[in-house]
């Protein structure tokens, strides 16, 4: 079965009302492990966008050589700094004290601007094992973490997002991007019924697959979207609204759509191309509130 992803599909899909009184604790807590030596912005702009998806409170796990800037270039945050290889990959001594931040959290996202390497599994493995009832958001290096994994990740009982391009999606699958691009409903339903988990393919048609078999399809957003720190800040979105209390699919329905309508009026205001990944977020409240009423 498929749908449209557009603004009267989500009417389907409520995400969580917070009333006046409520307090930054009942729009929970997003720990974002993200970030690296080379890719410090990655965090900056998933961090960014989950407090304009309306977390209330966000806490990043990054590489120590980056904590301190990043704290002061995102006062809002609480930034974990955690040990790295030389390589720039997380260390080994890193996994245990993160998942013990993972465990209070509300939601988790991991893997924007991470680099690959054994202990980038390591941590995976722990967070799925430890935090099984809170919902993952997997996106970029750890992505290619998931294969030896299978088995664990579709006992998430928390929820799992993956949001690969269709490069990352043709490793998840063992295939090849072309045969990604040229049958993505395909693939992102493969991807659902094999992880057990909701599974994004982005194009110009981005497609969400559920593991009980419907396809949603959103067109929107512009090329202007394929550019550098956009996936990030899609990740972040996603995040944000789990850490509210949105389950999985609904967040990744939302986040897909905000993220498109962001580009769509960036498109609008600055052009086809050109405008930046740090100016999408600023847009994301606005589009909640609008369809909200």
């Amino acid at each position: 079965m498929s749908a449209t992803l557009d603004a009267d599909l989500l009417s389907d899909f409520p995400l969580p009302i917070h009333p006046e009184d409520s307090g930054k604790e009942d729009r929970g807590r997003l720990l974002a492990i993200a970030g690296s030596r080379q890719l410090a912005g990655a965090a900056l702009l998933a961090g960014t966008a989950a407090l304009r998806a309306g977390a209330g409170k966000l806490q990043i796990g990054t590489a120590e050589s980056i904590a301190a800037p990043l704290g002061v270039a995102m006062p809002e945050a609480r930034v974990i700094g955690h040990a790295e290889t030389e390589e720039g990959c997380i260390a080994e001594e890193a996994i245990a004290p993160l998942v013990e931040w993972a465990a209070a959290a509300q939601a988790i996202l991991v893997g924007c601007g991470m680099q690959s390497g054994p202990p980038l599994e390591r941590l995976l493995g722990a967070l799925l094992d430890r935090c099984n009832k809170i919902p993952l958001i997997v996106d970029a290096a750890v992505l290619d973490c998931l294969k030896t994994m299978v088995r664990r990740v579709r006992g998430h009982r928390g929820g799992v997002a993956l949001l690969p391009h269709s490069g990352e999606m043709a490793k998840l699958l063992g295939t090849e991007r072309e045969a990604v691009e040229a049958d993505p409903d395909s693939a992102a339903r493969s991807a659902s019924e094999q992880y057990g988990a909701i599974a994004l393919v982005k194009g110009a048609v981005s497609r969400i697959a559920a593991p009980d078999g419907r396809i949603f399809r959103y067109r929107g957003g512009g090329v202007g979207l394929a550019s550098s720190g956009s996936g990030d800040v899609l990740a972040g979105i996603v995040g944000g609204l789990c850490a509210r209390g949105a389950d999985v699919l609904t967040a990744t329905l939302w986040g897909v759509w905000l993220h498109g309508e962001a580009g769509r009026l960036l498109t609008q205001r600055v052009g086809r191309i050109g405008f930046l990944a740090r100016e999408l977020p600023e847009l994301v409240p606005g589009l909640m509130a609008q369809e909200e009423r």
